[in-house]
C-alpha cells in the first residue's frame, strides 16, 4: 500500500495579512448631519478621528429625532444637564470626546436596528423601549448610557437578525 505524500504550500503571512485588512474594512458608511455639516465615517478609524475632534452640540437633537425621544432624555443619557446643553449650543461648542463616541455609536446602533427591522421605524421604536430577557430585563434604551450597553444591544438585535435567541 503506497502511502500518499501530501503537498502543501507554506504559510503565506502577507498574504493572510492583506487578506485580513481587506475583511476587516467595513463597507457600511455613516453619517450624522449636524451644525450644517455631515460627519461621515466606514472605519472606526475615521470614526476616532471624529470622536478626537468632537462633534456640535446640535447631534443631540439628531439623535433625539432619530431615536424618538425628547431631547431631555437625550441629555440623561450622555449625563449632561439642560443648562449646559443650553449654554454650550448656543456658543456653537463641539461635545467632548465620551459623548461624541456615545452619540456616534448610537447613530451606528440606530442605522443597524433599522436594517434589523427592515427599516419599520415602528416596529424598532417598541423594540427599544420593551423590557427584553437577553437584556436581563432592562429595555435596549435603558443601556445606551454606555459603550458596554449599547455593545450588549448590538449583540441583542445580532441574535434577532440571525434568529438566535437563546
Amino acid at each position: 500500500m503506497a502511502q500518499e505524500t501530501l503537498k502543501t504550500k507554506p504559510f503565506n503571512t502577507g498574504r493572510s495579512i492583506k487578506k485580513a485588512a481587506g475583511a476587516s474594512k467595513s463597507t457600511k458608511a455613516w453619517h450624522i448631519d449636524s451644525g450644517g455639516k455631515t460627519y461621515a465615517w466606514s472605519s472606526s478609524m475615521e470614526r476616532v478621528g471624529i470622536i478626537r475632534q468632537g462633534i456640535p452640540y446640535d447631534s443631540i437633537e439628531t439623535i433625539s429625532k432619530r431615536l424618538n425621544r425628547s431631547v431631555k432624555s437625550v441629555l440623561s443619557i450622555v449625563g449632561m444637564p439642560q443648562t449646559t446643553y443650553n449654554k454650550k449650543k448656543s456658543e456653537h461648542s463641539l461635545l467632548d470626546s465620551r459623548n461624541s463616541e456615545l452619540i456616534l455609536l448610537i447613530t451606528e446602533l440606530i442605522d443597524f436596528g433599522l436594517e434589523v427591522f427592515n427599516q419599520e421605524e415602528e416596529k424598532f421604536q417598541r423594540w427599544l423601549k420593551k423590557p427584553n430577557l437577553s437584556l436581563a430585563g432592562n429595555s435596549p434604551e435603558s443601556l445606551l448610557d454606555t459603550t458596554t450597553g449599547i455593545d450588549e444591544v448590538k449583540f441583542a438585535l445580532n441574535r434577532i437578525e440571525f434568529s438566535n435567541f437563546a
